[in-house]
């Protein structure tokens, strides 16, 4: 996660040299979310056969891979390359939250998943920084820097990590091309009573979140006139509440509150935050909404991530995780275009009034479909 934080302040410049429009730096966004996407379901699938450990061990070399590419990039061919490479190597993270779901109790799975949102957070507050830093030696040395922490991290990996799937436990099916189509398997998610609710409330909850990571600059540069160091300062914040929320909040909460619960009640704080964002009036107002956006899904994305697996069998947990972490990627690909649109066609509020909406429909699909089981924990 940090070294994707790296790499975040100097995109743009890297692309500077082939194409100066922001739509370029947009579409390598795309691209790595497209990637990632396609990738989710066939490394979950794959890790329900082969096991864990295997799959996390080639998708870090993949994504070292892919940012010593991006730093070699001569044109703009080889960066798109190196990002749909970073895009289906990140695509583990559906295999992390497997292992995570194979070494915890069910009822500890929801405060466990929290440790990978507070892995985010803190990457987007270290990274960042670092990449600044990198920079001025070369735009190239944060990128090799981000590939060097993934060789760092397969060699940890290689010494520390082992296997959490039993072979008695692994999925015996043979694979077929619906298994890996991303498409199809979330299809097949939403026609399940048991997923289909939940998954919805996956897509409405990061639906929102999608929008305001790519548009939040723009809105609070129109609103406010901010610029890029006051932008980071703001985006710095939330990942300090990201990751409080996520790695200290969530696990102190997660036993005594139950998930169906976190995920309503932090689905409607994540909507008052979007809410308080389109009232702004100060920049004072504008740290509040990214505290409240931030601890709400902070608490929300797990407790969902937790509902869902302990709903899949122990030998489909790489599977429907990873259509869960594809409806989250499509967001991503979805999410920005109609963040765009609406703030251009319609004012820079409609961004953050839609996300206020898409929450509460994901508190509203969360608690029907722990409802309509009996799960009101």
């Amino acid at each position: 996660m940090m070294g994707a934080g790296i790499l975040i302040p100097v995109i743009p410049y890297v692309v500077k040299p082939f194409r100066a429009d922001a739509l370029t730096v947009g579409l390598l966004a795309l691209a790595f979310s497209a990637a990632q996407f396609l990738a989710s379901p066939l490394l979950g699938v794959w890790s329900d056969r082969k096991g864990r450990r295997p799959v996390l061990l080639l998708c870090l070399l993949g994504t070292a891979a892919g940012y010593f590419l991006f730093g070699a990039a001569h044109s703009l061919a080889l960066l798109f390359a190196a990002r749909l490479l970073a895009g289906f190597a990140g695509g583990s993270i559906t295999t992390a939250q497997a292992y995570i779901a194979d070494v915890s109790d069910p009822r500890d799975r929801a405060k466990n998943f929290g440790l990978i949102g507070a892995a985010f957070g803190l990457g987007f507050i270290l990274g960042p920084a670092m990449g600044g830093a990198l920079s001025k030696v070369s735009l190239s040395a944060p990128a090799y820097a981000s590939g060097a922490l993934s060789l760092c991290t397969y060699a940890v990996a290689m010494v520390l990590l082992k296997e959490s799937l039993q072979l008695k436990n692994r999925a015996g099916h043979r694979l077929s091309f619906s298994d890996v189509n991303p498409l199809v398997q979330i299809r097949r998610a939403l026609a399940r009573p048991q997923f289909r609710e939940l998954m919805l409330a996956v897509f409405a909850l990061n639906f929102g979140m999608a929008g305001l990571q790519t548009n939040f600059a723009v809105f609070t540069h129109a609103r406010f006139g901010l610029d890029a160091a006051a932008n980071a300062m703001l985006f710095a914040f939330l990942g300090v509440v990201a990751a409080l929320t996520q790695g200290v909040l969530l696990r102190k909460l997660a036993a005594g509150v139950g998930e169906m619960r976190l995920a309503v009640s932090g689905a409607l704080a994540f909507g008052v935050g979007f809410a308080t964002l389109a009232l702004s009036g100060s920049l004072a107002s504008v740290y509040a909404a990214v505290a409240m956006t931030a601890l709400g899904f902070g608490l929300a994305g797990p407790a969902l991530t937790g509902l869902v697996s302990r709903r899949a069998a122990v030998d489909q947990q790489g599977a429907i995780l990873g259509t869960a972490q594809s409806v989250a990627s499509l967001t991503r690909v979805i999410g920005p275009v109609w963040a765009g649109a609406v703030f251009d066609h319609i004012g820079p509020a409609a961004p953050y009034w839609t996300g206020a909406f898409f929450s509460v429909l994901a508190a509203f699909w969360a608690f029907h479909a722990a409802r309509g089981r009996g799960d009101l924990n």
